[in-house]
This record gives C-alpha cells, sequence and structure tokens, in this order.
C-alpha cells in the first residue's frame, strides 16, 4: 500500500476524552496531510489550523457535509462524540463514502463492550447498543475497515472530573463498577495507536484491534494507585454505596475510603499524571 495522502480525522474538536485532535497533532508530527472535521469553528479549530491541519466545518449526519470532507481523500478515522444520531452518522458516512470516495482504509473507534455482543444482547446499555450496530453497518458496506475498541478511557470524567470531586469533598472514591474489573486506557494511547494504523493501514483492514490499559483490576486496585497517588494509606475494603438515587444503585455505584498518611510523598506515575 502507498504512503497515504490526505487522511480525513472526524470528531477532532471534540472535548475532554477526545481522541481526534490527538490523531491530528500525531499525524502532523510525522508530516502527514491532514483534513480536521469539526462541528464548529472555533478556538478548537483553530488550535488544528494552527498544527497545520486544513478545516472543514459540517456534520456527519449530513451527506453533502460528508461528500465535502471526503473530497481527495485516502484515509479517514471515523469518531464522533455518542449521540442519538451516532448510528444515523455512520450510515451516512458508510453510504457517501462508497458513492463518492476512494478510501484504502477507514478507522473506526467503537468499544471494548462490543467484543462480548451478539445480534441478540440485551444486557447492554443503550450506548453500546449503537456501538455495536454501527460497527456492523461498516462492515455490510465492504469499505477497507479497521475497528479499534478501546476500554474505558483513564482521562475521562470518572476518573478524573468525578473521582477528584469526591476525593477532595470525603475522602472517597464513588465509581460505578461495583465489584466488577476494569482496566482503563489513556486517550494518548489510543490516539497512537489509530495514527499507526493510519500511516500505515494495510495490515490492519478486516481487523478489530482490542485496547486495554496495563493491568486488568477491580476497583479497590484502582484505589490503591489513587492512594499511592495521594500519599495516602492503602484504602479501606469496599462497601456498596447507600445512595439516595435509585438510578445510581443500580448503575453499582461503591464507595472506595482512602485514608490519609504521614510521611515523605509517594507519586504513582499515571494516577498522578491524570490528576495533575
Amino acid at each position: 500500500m502507498a504512503e497515504p495522502g490526505l487522511i480525513l480525522v472526524t470528531g477532532a474538536g471534540g472535548g475532554v476524552g477526545g481522541v481526534g485532535g490527538k490523531v491530528v497533532a500525531l499525524l502532523r508530527q510525522r508530516d502527514r496531510a491532514v483534513r480536521a472535521m469539526a462541528h464548529h469553528d472555533d478556538d478548537r479549530a483553530d488550535a488544528l489550523r494552527a498544527l497545520g491541519a486544513d478545516i472543514v466545518v459540517g456534520d456527519l449526519t449530513r451527506p453533502a457535509d460528508v461528500a465535502m470532507a471526503l473530497d481527495s481523500v485516502q484515509r479517514m478515522f471515523f469518531s464522533m462524540s455518542l449521540a442519538p444520531s451516532y448510528l444515523e452518522a455512520t450510515a451516512t458516512v458508510a453510504t457517501v463514502a462508497r458513492a463518492v470516495g476512494n478510501l484504502d482504509a477507514l478507522v473506526a473507534i467503537s468499544q471494548m463492550t462490543v467484543s462480548q455482543m451478539d445480534a441478540l444482547s440485551m444486557s447492554e446499555s443503550h450506548h453500546q447498543r449503537l456501538h455495536w450496530l454501527s460497527e456492523q453497518v461498516l462492515n455490510w458496506s465492504g469499505l477497507p475497515v479497521v475497528h479499534v475498541r478501546p476500554t474505558v478511557f483513564l482521562d475521562s470524567p470518572l476518573f478524573t472530573t468525578l473521582a477528584a470531586r469526591s476525593i477532595a469533598d470525603s475522602g472517597t472514591i464513588r465509581l460505578p463498577f461495583g465489584t466488577g474489573r476494569t482496566s482503563p486506557i489513556t486517550t494518548d494511547d489510543v490516539a497512537r495507536v489509530v495514527a499507526t494504523i493510519l500511516t500505515d493501514s494495510e495490515p490492519y483492514i478486516g481487523r478489530v484491534i482490542e485496547l486495554t490499559g496495563p493491568r486488568s483490576q477491580d476497583m479497590n486496585g484502582v484505589a490503591e494507585e489513587y492512594a499511592r497517588a495521594l500519599n495516602s494509606a492503602k484504602p479501606s475494603s469496599s462497601d456498596s454505596a447507600k445512595l439516595d438515587s435509585t438510578r445510581s444503585r443500580k448503575a453499582g455505584f461503591c464507595v472506595y475510603q482512602l485514608r490519609r498518611r504521614r510521611g515523605p510523598r509517594r507519586v504513582g506515575d499515571s494516577a498522578n499524571r491524570t490528576l495533575a
């Protein structure tokens, strides 16, 4: 497969937890020609222009906007914030790319939960179902697709804003994982994988790339990393949170208590980078 020509990155103007903007930055560092599609022409679009990206403003559910964005594009990274229109956007991208595009690779970001789903799955959330259905649409399109399925993002509000708030208020971490295990990954790591695939796509066409963090652990293990980063004692064993909200109880929120300790500050690498 030849060196990539113009690469389209959608969702590039996303905010916290976004991968698209980081992919643009990495590709520009490699001197690749990049077109970034944003929903609004704002400060985030200006930041992408400063990196040397061509900016197109549009809506992924509008065929004309997608066709304009795909003009002269060889490879594409399909990413957008999860919304009720997510499946419509996927179908629009697939149909327009088949009709007017000339892609030799379409890299689409999904999520790890999809690996456990099938046509009859009903226990997952509506958002997870949208990801599964969107993967089916892209597969049916016949386009040269690569699916990237990361686990939950370590730099998402769950592990940053929400965790920081409860730690500051009560010295606890309240997260909706119950007794389950998780293996968070940073958006920086996901972006590096996506940029590598977009640079040399041929070995990955038709494959599903599953991305996890360095280890799978329950929330007691995650809380221990916070405790080390925050110079706390080992967190106490968890108890199910007695929350007033029925929705929160169903979500499986648990409470993990962090006790402060005296002595020199010791900082865990990944947790410190996230909380800084």
